[in-house]
């Protein structure tokens, strides 16, 4: 019997979940189908979020045989079998060759592929899991786009596992299937972003539970647990708890406890939701850390873009990294009260003028309504600094960023008392 990944492969691409950054009226692999041409691609991104699919529809829609190789079981005489083949269909727009695992193909194999590409005889898809500007020889890449696939969100996953519920019932032929929702989030959290892993274990519950001539099917969470030989938590990510999660997860790393953080991140991460623990992290660093440590808001970045590609559970390591990173650095809040003083500030004005001398002054006229006549360039003067207004009159005497104690603010304290005092 056909895998039930398998079965619920979507039709379309309007179908397949997640991707909306590729999909949709204007995007990119939406537009290259409305024009019939498609570019040679590599797709990366994490396992069990569309890439064969998405590949198997493009070859479909725009009429092209497809052929589909796996770079980790299929040798260099299987490529040139399957290149043999462009002749054959001629009659189609051509052949569209799909290599999984792309990385895996050594320069030889590769190689064998270019003249192809380049005769525009066929069109190559690879696959990845790998980054592709490193695991992938340059002259293959030069020669194709790179298309990052995303991380399914829980939602979305979720979103497939109701569906491949109603299909099974209706493929079955059964009255009713009861399975908590509880226990479909809880799959849907194990699964960590990966659709295929979750529909594999929801169909194994289906075949360990199914009885023939059975018309109703149940499977309760304890069913779940001793079948998938996993403890079955749930972390709700829609409801309080998970803003709850959130919330200690902050104010752990506020509160520089290193520990209670990286558990209430294993909290989080057992909910499959790397993109709100990525955003808060972010929040973080520019919130709670700020300029007491700058550098902060790079690492970040650099360790949320590494859990994304990764993907679960890999992905939990640049993260902690992260999150040990903040919870042991030196804490400043003088960005965010600075700029809610700004906002308040704004609020509370009934009417701002620029001052003229900052106005654009860069076109025909402006010189006339005396803009920008006693601008004073600061790179002009000392230590680029030279005192002028810059408040609308207003607000003249307004005072939003106030430098806290730590060593970074203190050295900028200090400098502009110094640059400041000489005037």
């Amino acid at each position: 019997m056909e895998p039930l990944a398998s079965l619920m492969r979507p039709k379309t691409l309007q179908e397949v979940l997640g991707q909306t950054h590729l999909i949709g009226e204007g995007k990119l692999l939406t537009s290259m189908v409305s024009s019939g041409t498609l570019m040679n691609m590599i797709f990366y991104g994490p396992p069990g979020v569309g890439k064969t699919t998405v590949a198997r529809l493009l070859a479909d829609l725009t009429d092209r045989k497809f052929i589909s190789l796996n770079a980790s079981t299929d040798s260099l005489k299987d490529v040139k079998n399957a290149l043999e083949e462009v002749n054959m269909f001629m009659g189609q727009k051509g052949l569209l060759l799909y290599i999984d695992e792309l990385h895996l193909f050594n320069r030889r194999n590769q190689q064998v592929l270019l003249d192809y590409m380049e005769s525009g005889r066929i069109v190559l898809v690879g696959s990845t899991t790998e980054n592709p500007h490193f695991a992938v020889f340059k002259a293959l890449l030069s020669r194709a786009i790179v298309v990052e696939f995303k991380p399914l969100g829980f939602q979305e996953v979720l979103e497939g596992l109701h569906g491949a519920i109603a299909y099974y019932k209706e493929a079955q032929e059964l009255e009713a299937v009861h399975i908590e929702e509880s226990t479909l989030r809880a799959l849907t959290s194990l699964a960590g972003g990966d659709l295929r892993k979750a529909l594999n274990n929801l169909e194994l519950l289906f075949i360990a539970k199914k009885r023939t001539n059975q018309k109703v099917l149940d499977i309760t969470p304890e069913d779940a647990e001793n079948i998938l030989q996993r403890k079955i938590m749930n972390f709700d990510v829609d409801g309080d708890e998970h803003y709850d999660l959130l919330s200690a997860f902050q104010k752990s790393i506020r509160g520089s406890d290193a520990d209670a953080s990286l558990l209430y991140l294993a909290m989080l991460l057992k909910g499959g939701d790397l993109i709100s623990v990525n955003r808060r992290l972010l929040v973080i660093a520019a919130e709670d850390i700020g300029l007491a440590n700058p550098s902060a808001m790079s690492l970040v970045k650099a360790c949320t873009d590494a859990a994304l590609v990764l993907g679960l559970p890999e992905g939990r390591i640049p993260l902690a990294e992260a999150v040990i990173y903040l919870a042991t650095s030196p804490k400043s809040n003088s960005v965010v009260t600075a700029i809610g003083k700004a906002n308040r500030a704004l609020e509370a004005a009934s009417s701002l003028e620029i001052p003229l001398h900052l106005r654009d002054g860069h076109y025909e006229g402006a010189k006339s309504l005396g803009r920008m006549q006693k601008y004073l360039y600061p790179h002009d003067y000392k230590d680029h600094y030279v005192a002028q207004d810059y408040m609308p009159k207003s607000m003249a005497k307004e005072k939003f960023y106030e430098p806290q104690e730590n060593k970074y603010e203190e050295q900028l304290r200090l400098y502009w008392q110094k640059v400041k005092g000489d005037r």
